[in-house]
């Protein structure tokens, strides 16, 4: 709980200071529209955490969450649920062709994950034909993205079941203990008898799952699949990973600090946006770019700090 203590600290101070110094902050007008837009940052960094719990890394999130907006887009002119199904079964799709391309021919999952980003963005371009897709006018496939439901969000309210299913599965299933055992150590799980590499095509299978959510979450609440749309994606989702305590050599992360590192990272920008508002600065939306790279410097400077100082102790118990 400790080491959890900065983000949660950082996080009640930006709220304290969004309700403070802004009048529109605590509406609901601006909390549905926030959990809103940024369920679909929720839903790849969920599916990342997975991915760097067992010592992967999944880059390919972005480009797949744009070819499953088109492939919804495109699904959407036979209903509404065939479109959410279609988009999220193609992100699967890649998911799991990313696990047993790593595991059976053992490449890096950087090498693999890179060149299925690349892959996905020259399919959604090609679906796309280099344009953006409109979802069906006679489909109620946006309601998907841009309605609510008991005056919630659906797409919060898609991202808040995903993450209390992907919370409990850590904690209280098979896979997850099995995941952050591989990402412990992946020879010991091996010789533990632990099925290694079910359990990394089953994380990248997650991932590529909830980046398909993301990309269906994309298209509705746009009104048009986005084959140029989520660089940078990956990005976030790691930063929000590291930013919530999880480890970059994996065995060891949770779900609910993932969450509240994208809630942090999803602050920072709505309060820029607020101060944009007030006039006395003018920050473009390249800045979040910029943000994202130095949160992300800092947390991975304080983990290989971290890890120093463990193996020094280590080192110490050793003698």
């Amino acid at each position: 709980m400790k080491k959890n203590l900065p983000i949660l600290l950082a996080l009640a101070a930006l709220v304290v200071l969004g309700i403070v110094r802004y009048d529109h902050f605590a509406s609901a007008y601006n909390i549905n529209a926030f959990w809103r837009y940024n369920s679909m940052f929720a839903l790849i960094s969920i599916g990342m955490a997975f991915v760097i719990i067992t010592g992967g890394i999944d880059l390919s999130v972005g480009t797949v969450a744009a070819m499953s907006s088109v492939v919804a887009a495109l699904a959407s002119n036979y209903g509404g649920w065939v479109a959410v199904l279609a988009g999220t079964v193609a992100g699967l799709l890649v998911g799991v062709l990313n696990g047993i391309i790593i595991t059976r021919l053992k490449i890096l999952p950087f090498i693999v994950t890179l060149a299925t980003s690349l892959g996905a963005h020259g399919l959604a371009l090609l679906l796309g034909k280099n344009d953006a897709v409109s979802i069906a006018a006679n489909s109620n496939f946006g309601n998907f993205g841009q309605g609510d439901l008991l005056g919630m969000p659906i797409p919060g309210i898609v991202a808040t079941v995903a993450a209390i299913a992907a919370w409990l599965a850590l904690r209280s299933t098979r896979f997850g203990r099995h995941s952050l055992a591989i990402g412990g150590s992946e020879e010991a799980a091996r010789l533990m008898g632990l099925n290694v590499d079910r359990t990394l095509v089953a994380a990248y299978a997650v991932s590529g799952l909830l980046a398909g959510m993301a990309g269906v979450i994309l298209a509705a609440q746009f009104g048009a699949g986005q084959p140029n749309e989520g660089v940078g994606w990956e990005l976030f989702a790691i930063s929000a990973v590291v930013l919530g305590g999880t480890l970059l050599t994996g065995g060891e992360g949770s779900i609910a600090m993932t969450i509240a590192g994208v809630l942090l990272l999803g602050l920072v920008f709505n309060l820029l946006n607020f101060e944009n508002g007030l006039g006395f600065i003018s920050l473009s939306a390249y800045w979040q770019s910029v943000i994202r790279g130095v949160f992300l410097l800092l947390v991975i400077v304080m983990q290989a700090r971290l890890l120093k100082q463990r193996g020094r102790k280590r080192a110490v118990v050793t003698a």
